[in-house]
């Protein structure tokens, strides 16, 4: 950035709720503004999001410096910016679509950190070199900002709006980081009669849920015996998701065979046509290839690069998931691991890709693979059980109850499986309970859906601003 010769003046800095006002700083002719908080912490870490807002000249091109106020802090993933830490200031440089800053422009970036103690709160900031403190005058007083809380939002829709990928995250319509924690159907050919009024006002107000994923099965006599009953039954469960401020994502479900190219032709006009029908809607997520498997990445690559566009062509904002090869284990289940996706990416934007696990057959290995990979990848968990990779055997709280603490952690989003009475330990109703119409209350759940239900009704902490 080209700057005059004088210096910036002084920052007020947002933590919280509340807001810590730093005195400011003899003046200058152009400034900044930059509003820190911490959204979230934990024993060893945190979370903090960053709005830079550049009070003086159009900059094309900046980097943002942080000091904290010791070096037991430290930048371990970050996003909207590229990240790096020297001693006890870490630095933010702006990426392609940031790299603008009109006079009164903001940006937001933000990052994970680590901490041992302490006060997380930077000590000061600078934009190109020069402190960042607020104002563009001269002057040497202290001032206070009085905000207004906004309305609370009534429903993970109406707090988030839009979503799109920042970075590694999934991100709303503030550009913050969010977790979304939900529920997936099981095959919506066998268990139609789970998913109706009843049963998706209790995911809403019972579960307290976010999202809602419709896994419509491609063979097993699911879409291909009847793509128009299909894709209306999709569209239908779209509908009641929406109603309840629940975003729906529409899962092709491909399992058996494993190559999704086998189902290019009908993933085409499926997306073409489930895309072109719910366009304007803000809560749908299009997930293309459920559990590729025996299949190499790159024929995988191949077909997510044909089918996003058909969804584009309708659909140019939603956020897409791409399946990864072994059963979106980012092949670890066939002796690979991430770098194949981080060395080969798709070429599309906007995009994340699957992680699938289920906790009694997939442990440390595939939890190691998933820290390494968050920091690398947009990564959204579309299914998870709590049990074996068969849907069944025994329930395993321990390794459900690390897993879920790993996702939190790295705010990953999540669909369990099932939202359904299936006679199976990975059901979370009790059979039988989908012929009742019953959906609420601890009597109807079974071992699995108590857990997954106390960890998903627990309040989001979704930023809206």
């Amino acid at each position: 950035m080209k700057r005059s010769t004088a210096a910036v003046a002084a920052l007020g800095v947002v933590l919280g709720a509340g807001a810590v006002v730093l005195p400011q700083a003899t003046a200058a002719a152009q400034g900044c503004r930059v509003d820190y908080t911490v959204t979230s912490q934990w024993q060893g870490g945190f979370q903090a999001g960053v709005k830079i807002t550049n009070l003086g000249d159009p900059v094309n091109g900046w980097s943002l410096g942080i000091t904290f106020p010791s070096t037991s802090q430290r930048v371990t993933q970050g996003w909207n910016a590229t990240w790096s830490q020297s001693g006890s200031t870490a630095t933010a440089t702006n990426i392609d679509w940031n790299r603008s800053l009109a006079t009164g422009g903001s940006t937001e970036i933000g990052f994970v950190g680590s901490w041992s103690g302490g006060n997380p709160t930077p000590t000061s900031f600078t934009l190109n070199g020069v402190a960042c403190t607020g104002s563009t005058g001269p002057t040497t007083t202290t001032t206070t900002t009085t905000t207004t809380a906004p309305p609370v939002p009534r429903n993970p829709v109406e707090a988030n709006g839009q979503l799109r990928v920042c970075g590694v995250n999934l991100c709303n319509q503030h550009n913050r980081p969010i977790q979304l924690r939900g529920m997936s159907t099981h095959g919506i050919q066998w268990f139609g009669k789970c998913y109706n009024n009843a049963s998706l006002d209790a995911l809403a107000a019972d579960w307290k849920a976010d999202l809602f994923r419709i896994a419509m099965y491609v063979q097993e006599q699911g879409y291909e015996t009847n793509p128009t009953g299909f894709t209306n039954q999709v569209n239908s469960l779209v509908d009641l998701a929406e109603a309840r401020g629940l975003y729906a994502l529409i899962d092709f479900h491909t399992l058996t065979p494993g190559d999704p190219n086998h189902n290019l032709a009908r993933a085409k006009t499926f997306f073409a046509s489930v895309a072109a029908r719910n366009a304007a809607k803000k809560n749908v997520i299009y997930e293309i290839a459920n559990e590729p498997n025996g299949v190499s990445w790159a024929g995988i690559k191949s077909y997510a690069e044909q089918v996003i566009p058909v969804i584009r062509a309708a659909d140019p904002d939603a956020v897409i998931i791409v399946g990864t090869r072994a059963w979106s284990s980012l092949g670890v289940s066939e002796g690979s691991n991430e770098t194949e996706v981080v060395d080969n990416p798709v070429n599309a934007t906007n995009i994340m890709y699957a992680f699938h696990f289920y906790a009694a057959s997939h442990k440390d290995n595939y939890r190691a693979t998933v820290s390494r990979a968050a920091s690398r990848l947009p990564l959204f968990v579309t299914e998870f059980g709590t049990v074996s990779a068969t849907g069944g055997g025994a329930f395993d709280r321990a390794s459900t109850t690390a897993w879920l603490d790993l996702l939190d952690q790295l705010k990953i989003s999540y669909a369990n499986w099932t939202y359904s009475d299936a006679d199976e330990s990975s059901g979370a109703f009790r059979p039988g309970t989908c012929n009742g119409g019953t959906y609420t209350g601890s009597g109807v759940l079974t071992e699995s859906g108590a857990l997954i239900k106390s960890r998903i009704s627990t309040p989001d902490d979704f930023p809206t601003s």
